[in-house]
């Protein structure tokens, strides 16, 4: 938490001591330094106050027929600051079905793993974000061109306070498992694995289980 606090501080103090001598765009640019910082710190708190949540066993999900690609666009939407430089590829099919989920939940899952992408991949390389339909399940991955995973990570990676190496390795190493215990919740499984061509990815599934609601038309527009 030190590390968010810090930038918060510095930017901070910057415009409390010498505001009126610096130019407009140094200014907005202290200013947007101290609203991301607040956003990462939050996103820190609520990650940790997720964790507390997981070990006490009261994580319960109100699931709710949802479209997977407006939680996709949710999660996207709170990062979009720090994904303003990255190519992101979205590939989520128009017939994919709806899925039993908690919005909530799984919007924070791919919260975590977008910035688990950002933190250990370099700044100019792609991140894919793809949904597919299988029996009885969908999958959803977030892919990216990294260094990858190293030897005999891919599992432990999801244990509690296990980050990766680097020198962005930075976070309290939550993230991934938190992913595990909302994704589990659902009863759905999540894991880690290297691709072929280089980078890592992360895939998760959910079940669909029970009857999507039907949908109702449109009604017509009156003359």
């Amino acid at each position: 938490m030190r590390t968010p606090l810090a930038g918060i501080r510095g930017a901070a103090s910057s415009l409390v001591e010498a505001g009126d001598r610096l130019d407009r765009a140094t200014r907005a640019d202290l200013a947007t330094s101290i609203a991301e910082e607040a956003e990462r710190l939050d996103r820190l708190l609520g990650n940790l106050l997720n964790m507390t949540r997981l070990d006490a066993g009261v994580v319960q999900p109100k699931k709710e027929w949802q479209p997977v690609e407006e939680i996709v666009g949710a999660a996207l939407g709170r990062l979009e600051g720090a994904l303003r430089h990255r190519p992101v590829r979205v590939a989520i099919p128009p017939d994919l079905p709806l899925v039993p989920l908690d919005g909530i939940l799984i919007e924070q899952v791919l919260i975590n793993l977008l910035e688990n992408a950002l933190r250990y991949t370099p700044p100019d390389t792609p991140i894919e974000i793809t949904a597919t339909a299988q029996e009885g399940q969908v999958s959803v991955e977030v892919a990216d061109r990294g260094p990858g995973l190293p030897p005999g990570e891919a599992e432990r990676i999801f244990e509690k306070f296990q980050r990766g190496g680097g020198a962005r390795a930075v976070g309290a190493g939550l993230g991934l498992t938190i992913c595990r215990g909302f994704v589990e919740a659902h009863g759905g499984r999540i894991w880690a694995e290297n691709r072929p061509d280089g980078g890592a990815r992360f895939r998760f599934t959910l079940p669909i289980e029970g009857t999507p609601p039907p949908i109702l038309p449109m009604p017509a527009d009156d003359e």
